[in-house]
């Protein structure tokens, strides 16, 4: 029979590869046509309506593009679409969160000494929460602030920074950033969905009807392009971030987020004048920097953890009270906390680390029984911890933990931790 402990770590596996792979191909469509728009240049010999014209050289030959303010004379008779890579990276983000966080929420999601909150709680406010960022942009866009768009980039950057603080008030560190992450994502293909494809099929149903296309809806997609880009990098650092404790452990992790949405703007504006062929603003260079030394020192905060007493006196939940119950648990305790906590505990004693992995803390028995299932893959059938074996974990002892894992499951392998 299948170990479904396994197959839930290769549908994690798979699931990832394919959102970095529509992510990449997403970013990448987004950031090419940023600077192609950006570097267009006037011509004497544009067709009628043509805004500009670009050469470009790529894998042995030569690119003529030219691009349409409003929309060509006639129906092209080839059209290609880029929308898929958004409709994919979102959908696929999405089952990640899914498979990660809500399955894992007891582990991932659920910080019990902010709120008390069930798993199924804990998995509403998730879903429903990236629905707010979309609805309250939107709202601001289609209002006459779209007419003025530092104020609304402003008050987009406010609305984040609030859900960055909001999210921290609720869940685990960790999952406060990588909500954010997806609550920015969300209104970034939501721009795509609801749009910027919405509106050039209207522009497109136009031409076929031989009417001229307004150019109000070109203005309307462009604005929304343009926040997506600014938004894009923040994004990526939001999404890497829960590899880093130094960026979601931290007390300020919430500022620290605010303060990497500004450093997109400032590492986008440097590469957006390069493309229009502008001056180059170098203050983004200094300004870049700054903010990242601020990223740094604010990492060095206290981190938000219970002592070593509270966590103790957490009640079990009833996951980690069937691990904490089942045969052997007493025996890969003594293992974990021998070989495993020098690292994973509030004070590191090994040299050069400063913060618990992953933030994953494995002092107590209810630490520990809450990450059984990571304890299971990472130490017990498989050797990538302790990272090359440091503190000399034996086949014997991998073994203990192989056989309390499965006889805490009974072969059925929870799929709740």
């Amino acid at each position: 029979m299948l170990d479904l402990a396994f197959f839930w770590e290769w549908l994690g596996f798979a699931v990832r590869w394919l959102h970095v792979i529509t992510a990449i191909a997403w970013i990448g469509s987004s950031f090419y046509f940023v600077a192609l728009d950006l570097g267009l240049r006037k011509a004497p010999n544009l067709p009628k309506g043509a805004h500009g014209e670009e050469w470009q050289v790529h894998g042995g030959g030569f690119y003529h593009i030219r691009k349409f303010l409003v929309a060509p004379e006639a129906m092209p008779e080839h059209l290609t679409w880029f929308k898929w890579e958004s409709y994919a990276t979102w959908l696929s983000g999405a089952a990640l969160l899914m498979v990660v966080y809500w399955v894992g929420a007891d582990l991932f999601l659920i910080d019990t000494a902010k709120v008390e909150l069930t798993q199924w709680q804990a998995i509403a406010i998730s879903a429903a929460s990236l629905t707010i960022g979309w609805l309250v942009y939107d709202r601001l866009c289609k209002s006459p602030l779209g007419e003025k768009p530092t104020v609304l980039m402003v008050l987009l950057f406010i609305l984040l920074v609030a859900m960055a603080w909001g999210y921290t008030q609720i869940f685990t560190g960790r999952a406060s950033l990588l909500h954010l992450g997806a609550f920015t994502a969300t209104i970034m293909s939501a721009n795509v969905f609801q749009i910027i494809i919405p509106n050039q099929k209207i522009v497109v149903a136009d031409l076929k009807a031989g009417r001229t296309p307004d150019p109000k809806y070109g203005k309307i997609a462009k604005l929304r392009s343009t926040h997506n880009n600014y938004l894009t990098l923040p994004v990526v650092f939001l999404m890497l971030s829960n590899h880093y404790p130094l960026a979601f452990a931290s007390e300020y992790n919430w500022l620290i987020a605010g303060l990497v949405f500004l450093m997109g703007v400032t590492i986008r504006h440097w590469f957006n004048a390069g493309h229009a062929r502008a001056a180059k603003p170098y203050w983004t260079i200094p300004a870049t920097v700054v903010l990242f030394l601020a990223v740094m020192w604010l990492s060095t905060a206290p981190l938000r953890q219970s002592s070593y007493d509270e966590a103790e006196a957490r009640p079990l939940t009833e996951t980690e009270r069937v691990f904490a119950e089942a045969e052997g648990f007493d025996e890969v305790q003594d293992i974990v906390l021998g070989r495993c906590s020098m690292c994973h505990t509030r004070e590191p004693g090994y040299e050069g680390i400063t913060h618990a992995p992953r933030n994953v803390l494995l002092e107590t028995t209810p630490e520990i029984a809450n990450a059984a299932r990571q304890i299971y893959i990472q130490a017990g059938v498989t050797n990538a911890m302790p990272p090359a074996n440091v503190s000399y974990m034996e086949p014997e002892e991998r073994a203990a933990i192989v056989r309390w894992y499965r006889a805490a499951t009974g072969g059925a392998q929870l799929a709740a931790n």
